[in-house]
């Protein structure tokens, strides 16, 4: 992973929690940054995944072999926790475009289910580069923590070319703008 340095002054968007696929790993990296108060946005530009991404956060990352739409792939989360909230984005190369449509309506699901979540507004993805495609959404949920705290999530799941993304903040708030910055950063490298 490349890190390219933040710019001065700049606010960066609150820690994410991804879909249930990835619910434990990103729940224990949530846990482990869940100290980290304050935002220091930093730009990022992950190996092989063709995107620009900004975290408020020095993010941890992990990968692991996970059931996406009925097929196993490799999926590689980075995370981290700051102002109480977890920011996540999540990438995998589905190889077959065919899948691209299943996959994301998958994330999108897991995410949802993940929190036990109610759709308060969704909305069609909009990042700079990636490749259109219908089931590219932007959900805001409403849900609970499996210890029955409330909580608010954002996920964005799109994708370009065969690689499907998943961006997610979650926290107390998870309002506009924590997810602004988060989401408005993303960008497909061409």
């Amino acid at each position: 992973m490349t890190q390219v340095p933040a710019c001065c002054g700049r606010k960066a968007p609150p820690p994410v929690r991804l879909a249930r696929v990835a619910g434990p790993l990103l729940l224990a990296l949530a846990l482990l940054g869940a100290c980290a108060p304050t935002l220091d946005w930093r730009q990022l530009r992950p190996d092989g995944w063709g995107l620009a991404v900004a975290l408020p956060c020095k993010p941890a990352s992990h990968a692991r072999q996970v059931p996406l739409a009925g097929v196993p792939v490799e999926l590689t989360l980075m995370a981290c926790s700051a102002d109480e909230h977890t920011f996540a984005i999540a990438s995998a190369d589905l190889v077959d475009p065919a899948r691209i449509g299943p996959a994301l309506q998958a994330l999108s699901e897991a995410a949802r289910a993940n929190v036990q979540g109610v759709v308060e507004a969704e909305q069609p993805a909009q990042v700079n580069g990636m490749t259109p495609h219908p089931a590219a959404r932007l959900l805001r949920l409403r849900g609970r923590l499996p210890d029955g705290q409330a909580i608010a999530e954002q996920v964005l799941a799109f994708a370009h070319g065969p690689r499907v993304y998943q961006a997610t903040l979650v926290g107390p708030r998870a309002d506009e703008a924590l997810a602004r910055p988060f989401f408005d950063a993303i960008e497909v490298l061409r």
